[in-house]
């Protein structure tokens, strides 16, 4: 199966083809940026196409990270997959941030419990925990980083994601400390990749993963002039 994969959801604009028959990755580029995915998106994937050789009608699917991310990010990499599915006739599918965050671990194959944190500002954080064989321990939510600390009762953890330090820093003193913290500023493309070739397409829709209500609501005593923060992380944007 011959995948392209886009992440644009968090301090990244990568894109990859995976030739999962060969386990090989083709192409790859990823250009740490936290504005300007919009600008460079597209000719990013025209190169890793390029480098691939391949035309987008050999894709087999596209995937993309659905979020939590940033409104302005999701919005880029979600419109771009869909177009290019569309135009190429190839499903799209979606994973989450905090899956792509987890999945390098679980394939290792480790017993520690996999906790991936994304930050949600104002001392609140994305979270997810899952176990070493991948299972879940608590399922993706929003909550303030004391009540994501309260994972330390699964046992020592392997910490990955952009806030991975903010939860080694608060650490209860009377847990088993981490045994990893990995503060990755976004996913690994090329897992990216790996899951969306992993994933049924009817369960895992290339639409925004959000986990809290808007942070943005219309007035109301009158209408509201204001638009949703363009970089709020995982909200989903008021309705106009």
């Amino acid at each position: 199966m011959l995948i392209l994969a886009i992440d644009t959801a968090l301090d990244a604009c990568a894109a990859a083809v995976l030739d999962t028959g060969t386990s090989k990755l083709i192409a790859t580029e990823s250009q740490a940026m936290k504005r300007g995915h919009a600008e460079a998106l597209m000719p990013l994937i025209a190169r890793v196409m390029k480098e691939s050789g391949l035309p987008f009608a050999a894709l087999d699917r596209v995937a993309v990270t659905t979020g939590p991310g940033s409104f302005t990010g999701l919005r880029v990499g979600l419109s771009a997959a869909r177009g290019i599915g569309l135009a190429a006739g190839k499903p799209v599918v979606g994973l989450t941030t905090l899956s792509a965050y987890a999945a390098p671990i679980v394939s290792e194959g480790g017993e520690p419990p996999v906790i991936s944190a994304i930050d949600a500002r104002h001392d609140q954080v994305y979270f997810q925990v899952v176990s070493g064989n991948g299972s879940s321990l608590v399922r993706p939510k929003v909550a303030p980083i004391l009540e994501a600390l309260e994972a330390s009762r699964f046992g020592a953890p392997h910490l990955v994601g952009n806030a991975a330090n903010s939860l080694a820093e608060r650490w209860p003193k009377d847990a088993a400390p981490p045994i990893k913290v990995d503060a990755l500023p976004a996913p690994d493309i090329t897992w990216v990749a790996w899951l969306g070739a992993a994933v049924n397409p009817p369960t895992a829709p290339a639409k925004p993963f959000y986990l809290r209500a808007p942070d943005a609501k219309p007035s109301q005593d009158k209408p509201s002039q204001e638009k949703p923060s363009q970089d709020v992380i995982g909200s989903q944007p008021a309705a106009s």
